[in-house]
């Protein structure tokens, strides 16, 4: 809550004083400080100009993290002389990390650094690793000699000290991605005041521009960044993430003294352990009939409901002697004992588990998108008169979709579905559903425009370039960059509407690590497809040479795991919208006042 502070000068008396009009007194916001620790002052301090220091950082972000994934692949094959299935498990273990690391930066925020310091921190680490991957593409002893062999098997693979370095770099640029990822929009947020409705309608702005904002990094990335890569020098590409990456970190600090400060109040992961160790140390324990017996220590409006599901965990709340001490006074241990609300919060971020887990798959599409298909791409023809469309840019296609799917949906979908239905728009569960479907008929298109390509690829002689356009590739980069417009905002509004207040923040890195999981998952499904389908002395789906192999069946796989996910969604769905417990009007209330704010 905003209250007023008054200036005094010396001698004034307090008793005497008198309170000046309401125009000339200084508003203040109760729960941030400025860089001095004392309230923040409305006047000099947060609003929109402060929030859009921090998307500098966000756009550098995009521009690094993308510029290197969608491209990578065409690196470790051409140049460090990996084979194919290698080249893309690098991308995905790469861009897998990047999102995990979003939970250690949320709770070093949360619970230590603040948000202002891990990102100060973080994207001066991500610089160190561009600077570091721009000197390894420069320096030849950091890569083998050049091969003009079309088999990679033929050609000296990087050693591993080569390799080293090049995963270093990677890594520390992944580290910088999560810690930024899992703190700038949170940071902008935190300079708008909630409760001012000025404020808060500005910070709704903020958060809707926040995906705009990376979707515009990412186009710069795969289209201006890939051709500088190609066309100028991997190392003059890096190098100008580093160089734009340290211009938005002096940007960002430029506004220190402007920024409002909100203090660390501790990672809900340490408050869901202390749930799971109560529930677990009193195993033996039986739960009363009567719920009014199980420990609370809130006040009743600020009270989550009890509910039925999951009851083991009810035990955590269940008061025995142990929770007293010697002399008989009532003592609180938060790992032996802990209050109903709590417990509720777990059980609401346990339901949203089903969601979560069907919701992987579609990012082990999205993976397909920046490296198999930017591989197909560097084998078909990509000229358009005298100019050759650099393979990475081909995702420019991708980007479109996304921008193109928001653009209709606002204009067009969300007016005639409320002048239809009454509602602005699909839920959040609907959304997630349509991104869903979409990637699977993605992959079915992929696996069709592969038949052509590989049928091509047999009629034609030993050639780097086969004689179909690259065009043939759109529709896969359009189906799953759509569902992606869909999947990736229907999630984040669901993981941030249905989880508890005091975890947002944790529901969100959950939201992130999906698409952690799902790179990974990609990776497993290559190195698993790989060993089952190859055999001695011959390639199998996936491999060194993806004109040698049936990558149409690998992405048929995918279409048919991401149809049957498809329909298991749908399951876990229903059995989400029939086991959610409607909440006590007054706490509807009071969780649709902090929306807005815990969109971070």
């Amino acid at each position: 809550m905003a209250f007023l502070v008054r200036k005094r000068s010396a001698g004034d008396s307090w008793l005497c004083s008198k309170w000046r009009p309401a125009e000339k007194m200084s508003l203040t916001v109760a729960d941030a400080m400025d860089y001095k620790g004392f309230p923040a002052d409305k006047s000099r301090t947060g609003g929109w100009v402060p929030a859009a220091l921090s998307l500098g950082i966000e756009i550098c972000e995009r521009l690094s993290t993308m510029g290197i994934a969608v491209n990578l692949v065409t690196y470790l094959g051409g140049t460090m002389h990996l084979p194919s299935a290698t080249s893309a498990n690098v991308v995905t273990d790469f861009m897998g990390t990047s999102f995990l690391l979003c939970l250690l930066g949320g709770f070093l925020a949360d619970s230590y650094l603040g948000r202002y310091r891990t990102i100060a921190i973080v994207a001066i680490i991500q610089t160190l690793g561009t600077c570091m991957l721009a000197v390894s593409t420069r320096l030849p002893e950091l890569r083998p000699p050049p091969c003009q062999s079309t088999e990679v098997a033929q050609c000296k693979q990087a050693n591993n000290f080569q390799m080293g370095i090049l995963y270093l770099s990677l890594y520390l640029i992944a580290l910088g991605t999560g810690g930024l990822k899992s703190s700038v929009s949170g940071f902008g947020t935190d300079q708008f005041d909630e409760k001012d409705e000025k404020e808060k309608a500005q910070m709704a702005y903020f958060f809707n521009r926040f995906f705009f904002v990376i979707s515009i990094g990412t186009l710069l990335a795969v289209t201006v960044l890939v051709y500088i890569q190609d066309e100028v020098g991997r190392s003059w590409g890096y190098g100008i993430c580093s160089a734009s990456m340290f211009v938005a970190i002096l940007i960002f600090l430029s506004g220190t003294k402007r920024y409002r400060y909100k203090k660390c109040v501790g990672s809900p992961v340490v408050h869901i352990c202390q749930v799971f160790a109560a529930a677990i140390g009193k195993k033996n324990v039986k739960v009363p009939s009567d719920i009014a017996l199980l420990y609370e220590d809130l006040p009743e409006a600020l009270r989550s409901h009890h509910t039925d599901q999951f009851c083991f965990l009810d035990k955590a709340s269940v008061v025995i002697e142990d929770d007293y001490g010697d002399d008989g006074s009532f003592t609180v241990n938060p790992w032996k004992l802990c209050p109903v609300t709590r417990v509720e919060e777990v059980k609401k971020m346990i339901r949203l588990l089903p969601i979560w887990a069907t919701t992987i798959i579609f990012w082990t599409t999205y993976a397909q998108m920046i490296t198999f298909s930017v591989e197909q791409a560097t084998t078909m023809e990509r000229t358009i008169g005298h100019f050759q469309i650099p393979a990475g840019s081909l995702t420019v296609f991708f980007v479109g979709a996304i921008l193109i799917t928001l653009a209709v949906y606002d204009r067009l979908v969300m007016p005639l579905w409320k002048k239809w239905k009454g509602k602005p728009g699909f839920t959040n569960l609907q959304r997630i559903a349509i991104g869903l479907f979409l990637s699977a008929v993605g992959m079915a298109a992929a696996a069709v425009a592969e038949v052509k390509r590989l049928s091509v690829a047999k009629q034609s002689s030993e050639t780097t370039t086969l004689p179909i356009t690259v065009f043939l590739l759109i529709p896969q980069f359009f189906l799953v960059g759509s569902g992606e417009a869909f999947i990736y905002t229907g999630q984040l509004d669901f993981f941030i509407t249905q989880s508890p207040k005091g975890m947002k923040t944790m529901s969100t890195g959950l939201f992130l690590t999906t698409l952690a999981l799902g790179f990974f998952l990609s990776s497993l499904l290559v190195s698993i497809v790989k060993t089952v389908t190859g055999s001695s002395g011959k390639q199998g789906w996936v491999g060194e040479n993806i004109n040698e192999g049936r990558l149409d069946c690998f992405y048929g796989l995918l279409a048919a795991l991401s149809f049957i996910n498809f329909a298991l969604f749908l399951v876990c769905a229903a059995w989400y919208r029939k086991k959610t417990v409607k909440r006590d009007p007054e706490l509807e209330i009071i969780a649709k006042e902090s929306t807005i704010e815990e969109k971070c």
